[in-house]
């Protein structure tokens, strides 16, 4: 219960139990009309969020620069993924719907603002502060007269070889620029070796070249320098256009629209039209130019020319055009003091090194809370499962894995040692598609079974089934989980998975499993919950009946966590709910729009989102009614997407003891994080929570130390691991 539930452990302060309550006496008015807030501005509100990491002080410089990057990286995501119906509209004109030209306006003000803070923070501030660390980028101009030579050979040696510099003319038309490339627009003087007058050049950087180059120490003077490819190709156009001047010039980076789209009602095989449409993604729509602050504006203008889009689309740019490429200089780093201290992710505790999982899971079902506690025990199963002989069949669902993952190398041995393998690949796991068609290719091509899912439904359900004969009967253990199979997002992300041997719940597994496979109609399930058939309705269903009970005079709660919060219907059940008298709290870290705290609509409801060192995805749904309680894990978020159009799942956890590890960890300490949280206000702003004061018993604030709830879980699991290796030892 939320009433006395704390989290046992040092960093976490003694009042950690539920919110103050919310006065619901008060009968329930009309409601007025509720906006909801924008699904998009919400996107890049969340990544204002994670840039806020990079401005820490407390936290060290090469994390810093890491959410710098983090932030790159989401959002050209952003632009590949929603941005072209904005540009659309606003190329079209429209005035209204969803998208319009004001849409596209408000929407390329946002991001132009983003990008402006993410550029100050990396000239004023990160690279500064590199520098005081004896790391720097080097600029050509600040290069010595070694430096410059050393360069100058790199580029003869690494780089030249690899450049076609392209004269544009009606026989050589601007040439196809790949999405996210690193290119040069060069204006050109004089005439070229057949006296014509061509001004405009084009360098394209190949993708193959590194793009921080670490300088010896024989030029470096002992200190941690580094070159950027595109200041080598700067500091070398002249060379590569004998006879002309090099005039004006820019570094340009185009992003273009990279959702794949397939009819599959009008495709005979889904696997080959996506394969097809892979090597198109590369030049889809353009929906963002970036360009070098200094570039010309005649250039400017040529390139949005070329690639159709107008001035709100050309972001100029202070430093590097792709910062998310920095990463590579992450890598190149070694100073541990400058990174988060390591963390060793706790043996699961619900589980013991050595014991069989079959004779575990005949005891009772088992958690591992990813990735405070190793994904190792998920692996473990499945190893186990490979290994013994009386195990005949594993089903498994792939949506990421990863283009290097044991685990499908388990599968593959699966198939080896003569068992039944069946695995649902996603192919449309959006960027995975090429990983995921390889590994579908390669298991089918040894004699698994692989299926992909239902046509026009996405598999985002996560379960492994392993079938075993026990004496004269078939027993089923089952895997199922909030996250991927990825064994390295596995040590990023926060996930749950449940390991179990429930005879209804694994029944449940199959009966899907075999839906997928066959297509035929799905049973009533006993316990589980499956989008698009009846995860949508019974959520609705259970919000519906906790507002008809809060309106009895019941105690009511419901606390949610999740990634995104963007459908229609599930935000007007919560909100009628709210009014009811149910009080309500939504973990929700990406977008939401769900506005919170709205007099006379929203009083009862909160929403928060916690951003930390690990990126919150656990999906956790709690209900309570009067003293009956009941906790949902789920692999959906509360989108339209994840309910209508995708194969997902929801299932409870009935094991009252796991069930109130979950409210501990994965509810309460987020509802009390004094540190990382981010509280929705009314005016649909985020705010960072109050972490240097609370209030005192007068009402008055006072100091206290600040807590993290991924801090605290951390600091519970090391403890527990090391507590587990004294009593082994």
């Amino acid at each position: 219960m939320f009433s006395h539930a704390i989290i046992p452990v040092p960093v976490v302060p003694d009042n950690f139990a539920s919110p103050p309550a919310i006065d619901d006496s008060a009968p329930v008015a009309a409601a007025p009309s509720l906006t909801l807030l924008d699904r998009d501005h919400s996107i890049l509100a969340f990544n204002e969020r994670v840039l806020d990491w990079a401005y820490r002080p407390e936290v060290p410089l090469i994390e810093r620069l890491r959410y710098l990057c983090i932030v790159s990286s989401n959002l050209d995501e952003f632009f590949e993924v929603r941005a072209a119906p904005h540009l659309a509209a606003h190329t079209a004109g429209d005035r209204k719907g969803n998208y319009t030209v004001d849409s596209f306006n408000r929407l390329s003000e946002a991001a132009h603002a983003l990008v402006g803070r993410q550029y100050a923070l990396y000239n004023d501030e990160l690279m500064p502060t590199f520098a005081k660390e004896g790391i720097r980028v080097v600029s050509h101009g600040e290069r010595n007269l070694a430096q410059r030579k050393w360069v100058s050979e790199y580029y003869e040696r690494e780089v030249r070889p690899l450049l076609i510099p392209v004269g544009l003319d009606p026989a050589h038309p601007f040439p196809q620029v790949a999405n996210k490339s690193l290119n040069f627009i060069v204006r050109l003087s004089g005439k070229d070796a057949f006296g014509r007058e061509n001004p405009i050049a084009i360098v394209k950087v190949p993708r193959v070249l590194p793009r921080m180059v670490p300088m010896p120490a024989k030029v470096s003077g002992g200190k941690k320098l580094f070159v950027a490819l595109s200041s080598i190709v700067r500091a070398h156009l002249q060379s590569m256009f004998p006879g002309r001047e090099v005039g004006e010039f820019s570094q340009f980076r185009v992003t273009r629209h990279s959702d794949l789209a397939v009819d599959e009602e009008d495709v005979k095989n889904l696997r080959t039209a996506l394969r097809q449409g892979l090597q198109h993604r590369h030049f889809g729509q353009a929906v963002r130019l970036e360009v070098s602050a200094s570039c010309a504006e005649s250039l400017a203008s040529f390139l949005l020319a070329q690639f159709d889009l107008p001035p709100q689309a050309l972001y100029r740019v202070h430093g590097p055009v792709n910062l998310a490429r920095l990463t590579q200089l992450i890598d190149l780093l070694e100073d541990p003091q400058l990174r988060f201290g390591p963390y060793q992710a706790s043996y699961p505790v619900s589980l013991s090194p050595g014991q069989s999982f079959f004779e575990r899971l005949q005891a009772g079902d088992a958690l591992i809370h990813q990735p405070f506690e190793s994904f190792e025990g998920v692996l473990a199963f499945l190893r186990e499962a490979v290994q013994d002989p009386q195990v005949l069949a594993i089903k498994q669902t792939i949506y990421r894995t990863g283009a290097d993952s044991e685990l499908m190398e388990l599968l593959r041995e699966a198939v080896r040692r003569g068992k039944e393998v069946t695995v649902v690949v996603e192919l449309k796991a959006r960027f995975d598609e090429e990983a995921n068609i390889n590994w579908a290719e390669m298991l089918e091509s040894i004699g698994a079974q692989v299926v992909y899912g239902v046509v026009g439904l996405k598999t985002h359900a996560k379960m492994l089934l392993v079938t075993r004969r026990e004496g004269k009967q078939m027993r089923r253990y089952g895997h199922l989980s909030t996250g991927n199979y990825n064994p390295r997002t596995a040590r990023l992300y926060t996930d749950i998975s449940h390991l179990t041997a429930d005879p209804q719940l694994t029944a449940d597994m199959e009966a899907v499993f075999v839906h997928m496979a066959s297509q035929s109609r799905l049973p009533k399930l006993n316990r589980m919950w499956v989008a698009p058939f009846d995860l949508h309705r019974n959520l609705i269903a259970r919000i519906d009946a906790l507002g008809a009970a809060a309106a009895r005079g019941v105690a009511t709660r419901i606390v949610a966590k999740m990634n995104a919060l963007t459908d229609e219907a599930l935000i007007t059940s919560v909100v009628a709910a709210g009014r009811k008298g149910v009080k309500i709290d939504l973990i929700v870290r990406g977008a939401c729009t769900l506005p919170a705290q709205v007099p006379g609509l929203t009083d009862n409801i909160r929403v928060r989102s916690v951003i930390g060192r690990f990126l919150e995805h656990s999906r956790v749904f709690y209900f309570r009614e009067g003293e009956d309680e009941a906790l949902y894990l789920s692999s959906a978020d509360w989108m339209n997407r994840n309910m209508l159009r995708r194969i997902e799942l929801a299932w409870p956890v009935t094991d009252p003891v796991l069930r109130q590890r979950l409210i501990d960890e994965c509810l309460v300490a987020y509802l009390h994080d004094g540190r990382d949280a981010w509280d929705l206000g009314s005016d649909g702003a985020y705010r960072r929570v109050d972490h240097d004061t609370h209030q005192g018993e007068e009402g008055a604030p006072r100091a206290v130390q600040a807590h993290g709830a991924q801090t605290a879980l951390m600091v519970r699991y090391s403890s527990r691991g090391r507590a587990r290796a004294a009593t082994r030892g």
